[in-house]
């Protein structure tokens, strides 16, 4: 499928509405996840919210006829990617179910950051002063949120940092990768790593399913499936340096799923600590859409 950014203000509000209800699918998706990693084992829940995944990405391969989109050219790369996703998942799934919701996507914003960070090291990018002060920022904020002052240091909140830098080098090699493989290559190789690095935990905690059960690990790979098609599909209808800001309303999901479901409410550290990631990461998503049309200016004229 091609992405074509929309310029047109109906189209724009389409795609922020795509951007936002994308967020909204996949807080449901973690809320599924939260709700199961009660009874189930990380590897179990990971492994079957992906086999389910994979019916609305089938679905849309055959409603656009656009199965050549399945095709890797680089399997060395698709599975050095995978091994990153994986962890990603692993961490993610984890965190889930031992935190809040709104924390551990206040923590997962760092994501950004680590990604400006970790640029000219894995891609040759120019980072000037502008971006690593927002780095550096934003890295305050992640250590408000973590509290590291004596015994009040919040050791489980690595495992969602954790996570962020597990999909922060996925993002960095799918960059790179992006010159030859499909999105779509990605995400279908990405899952099947995930389904059959899950179910090598089978032999070990995996537990019966029940008739309840299972609806809800359908409804969580279906919803998070639909997430990422909606999220895509924002992309599609308007630019990125409109839809992308409203990733952020994903915190506000995680709140509102978070206190209606498990009556959680962010702590003072957690709200005072994502103001600055979130607004670091902002920044920098500023700092790259100028840089990339000045890019695309040079190449204009040259």
């Amino acid at each position: 499928m091609t992405m074509q950014a929309g310029d047109g203000h109906p189209t724009a509000a389409r795609g922020i509405a795509c951007m936002v209800a994308g967020c909204a699918f996949l807080m449901m998706s973690d809320a599924f996840s939260k709700w199961l990693s009660q009874t189930y084992s990380v590897g179990q829940i990971m492994s079957l919210r992906n086999v389910f995944v994979l019916i609305p990405m089938f679905i849309v391969l055959w409603r656009t006829n656009s199965f050549r989109d399945l095709r890797v050219h680089s399997w060395r790369a698709q599975l050095f990617r995978s091994v990153f996703h994986v962890a990603a998942a692993i961490f993610f799934i984890a965190s889930v179910s031992v935190l809040p919701l709104a924390d551990v996507h206040a923590i997962g914003f760092a994501g950004p950051i680590f990604i400006a960070a970790l640029s000219p090291l894995m891609l040759g990018e120019h980072v000037g002063w502008h971006r690593w002060t927002a780095i550096l920022v934003g890295f305050g904020g992640v250590l408000i949120m973590l509290r590291p002052t004596g015994e009040s240091f919040s050791l489980i909140g690595l495992i969602p940092l954790a996570a962020a830098l597990s999909a922060s080098f996925r993002d960095l090699v799918t960059r790179k990768m992006s010159r030859t493989e499909t999105s779509m290559s990605m995400l279908f190789v990405s899952s099947i790593a995930v389904i059959v690095a899950g179910a090598l935990t089978l032999p070990i905690d995996w537990k019966p399913l029940t008739w309840i059960s299972l609806l809800l690990f359908i409804g969580n790979g279906l919803v998070n499936g639909c997430a990422h098609f909606l999220i895509i599909e924002s992309y599609r209808l308007a630019q990125a340096p409109v839809v992308s800001p409203f990733k952020y309303s994903i915190l506000l999901w995680a709140a509102l799923f978070g206190y209606m479901i498990w009556g959680h409410v962010p702590d003072k550290w957690i709200v005072i600590g994502a103001i600055p990631v979130v607004a670091s990461g902002l920044y920098i998503l500023h700092r790259e859409q100028k840089l990339a049309a000045k890019r695309r200016r040079a190449a204009d004229n040259s």
